[in-house]
């Protein structure tokens, strides 16, 4: 098959199923998988599809307003979720009073921690749980708890973050773009990460590769913000706009 005939054929494919892995495509294409990776870094650049982690997606495929919960968002993605955490454990010193924001992305980090003095604070009901189950000191925000994501949110949880002052936070996050920053559907939820960011020395977003060039309806910060840890970056212009961690 001819280099414009896989072309071809890998965006048919997207075009029916708005999102695709290497695998499914080198089965399809009876090609290899580093065949395959090269097509899709050719169309990413090209403008023809988006390149995540693992596969790619279509580019109209960026908006979304859907929340997932806890359970169906820690099936997404584990492997890179599971880099991402060891690398933002790194960052984490004795000395260091951490805000962890609800996520299961910021759910594995919990996995790489030691009690090494820090003290948390969070916001995620699983998170306050594991953290204790580890043996280490952390505070849970109060307020009403958001069913679909077991994140703590409302005037309440506002109220509790005036107290805090943070060395630094780790967040989750539904979207980042370059002109809307990083967003997520909820709008009590991104009122929490807002706050909770803003009493940050330092914040950072941990998001997997299908967060990038997305967005949800709530923008809670400014791409600027923060310093963005994933896995691998697909798409370099992010470091444009601010700080990227890759985890491999």
């Amino acid at each position: 098959m001819l280099t414009e005939e896989r072309y071809a054929a890998i965006l048919k494919i997207l075009a029916e199923k708005k999102a695709v892995t290497v695998l499914e495509l080198t089965k399809a294409l009876q090609t290899s998988e580093s065949t395959v990776r090269r097509d899709l870094t050719a169309l990413h650049r090209s403008g023809r599809l988006y390149k995540v982690y693992g596969g790619a997606t279509t580019i109209d495929n960026n908006y979304s307003n859907a929340e997932e919960d806890m359970q169906t968002k820690w099936d997404l993605h584990p492997e890179e979720k599971v880099v991402i955490g060891r690398k933002a454990a790194e960052l984490i010193t004795g000395e260091d009073f951490v805000y962890i924001d609800a996520g299961s992305t910021t759910l594995h980090l919990i996995d790489f921690l030691t009690d090494n003095g820090a003290t948390f604070v969070t916001n995620g009901m699983q998170h306050a749980v594991s953290l204790l189950a580890k043996g280490i000191k952390v505070f849970i925000i109060g307020g009403a708890v958001k069913a679909v994501t077991e994140a703590v949110v409302g005037t309440e949880a506002l109220k509790s973050l005036e107290n805090y002052n943070f060395t630094k936070g780790f967040f989750g996050t539904n979207g980042i773009s370059p002109k809307s920053g990083f967003s997520t559907p909820d709008a009590d939820e991104g009122a929490v990460k807002s706050e909770a960011m803003a009493r940050c020395k330092s914040a950072f977003v941990l998001a997997d590769s299908s967060k990038f060039n997305k967005i949800s309806p709530i923008t809670f910060a400014g791409i600027s913000s923060a310093t963005i840890i994933t896995g691998r970056l697909e798409d370099k212009k992010y470091r444009d706009y601010t700080t990227v961690l890759e985890g491999e």
